[in-house]
């Protein structure tokens, strides 16, 4: 395999890791030691497998970033106890990020997850106090139905468009199972519009792997413009995300009834479950079968 094929090969496998699995090892030694879970896990399966090749993740450091700018990775600030969000959005030209709420700029390396630098942020957007606004109400929305989840608000497309990011993770590894969802929003102060994207992405894997990825597309959406737009844009996310997650438990309830029953019977023939604890003493034909010859 070529220098290429195997950086393209690394980059594919980064970019797929599944959302938040705890490292396998006990201690993560730095510097990995904040490294977001799965991504832990992938460095050292990389480094393990390609040992001749010790500068292997500085060249596969584009991958890194597209999964943590497409994941929406939470990182803490120093000296801060809440999140902020990578994302494509909020990249500057110099490599930084910036988030307009908290006033700051910073330095992320995508291998480490690490930040620095830490500087003050201003922002001259012309949409200051609508993106404050928008921030309460989405920040309240968030945190209600979200318990661990990350949002911001930043204004794009040269001041013309306002965008809402929302990362929610749920993390149970010792169910081995996790997963994450990602909302992207994007609000046009002009002509008071709305679209967006859902992703939801579930991993279980105890003795063996399954995973849910699904993506909803937000049709464009018309708010009613008035003084309250900040509230308004909120209920109608709220909205969209709510027949969503109704969406998806119908789809797992007609699953469970049909999809999984044609794979096999819930129960045997007898419409008893079978003892197995006495299952040496059954003869076969007979006591299974409900004495049918």
């Amino acid at each position: 395999m070529s220098s290429d094929d195997t950086i393209a090969a690394i980059s594919s496998f980064i970019e797929g890791a599944p959302p938040g699995e705890v490292p396998t090892q006990p201690e993560m030694p730095p510097p990995l030691a904040n490294v977001e879970g799965q991504l832990a896990d992938v460095i050292n399966d990389i480094e393990a497998l390609t040992p001749s090749d010790p500068a292997i993740l500085e060249k596969a450091r584009p991958a890194f970033q597209k999964y943590n700018e497409d994941q929406l990775t939470s990182v803490k600030l120093p000296s801060s106890s809440q999140n902020v969000i990578i994302s494509q959005h909020n990249h500057l030209d110099n490599g930084r990020y910036f988030d307009i709420e908290k006033r700051s700029s910073w330095a992320f390396d995508h291998v480490t997850q690490k930040v620095t630098d830490v500087q003050s942020y201003s922002s001259e957007s012309q949409h200051l106090n609508l993106i404050s606004s928008l921030y309460n109400s989405f920040t309240t929305h968030a945190s209600e139905y979200y318990p661990t989840s990350t949002a911001t608000v930043l204004p794009v497309d040269s001041d013309t468009s306002i965008i809402l990011l929302l990362a929610a993770n749920k993390y149970s590894p010792q169910n081995f199972w996790n997963g994450r969802l990602r909302c992207v929003y994007t609000y046009s102060p002009s002509n008071a519009t709305l679209t967006g994207t859902i992703q939801v992405d579930v991993h279980y894997y105890e003795d063996g792997n399954v995973r849910l990825t699904t993506t909803k597309k937000v049709p464009e959406l018309r708010i009613g413009g008035s003084a309250r737009a900040a509230g308004d844009v909120v209920r109608e996310i709220a909205k969209v995300e709510r027949e969503y997650h109704e969406d998806l438990n119908r789809g797992f309830a007609d699953l469970n009834e049909g999809g999984f029953k044609r794979l096999r019977r819930q129960l045997p023939v007898t419409r008893q479950k079978v003892e197995w604890e006495k299952v040496g003493s059954y003869r076969a034909g007979r006591e299974i079968g409900g004495n049918r010859r």
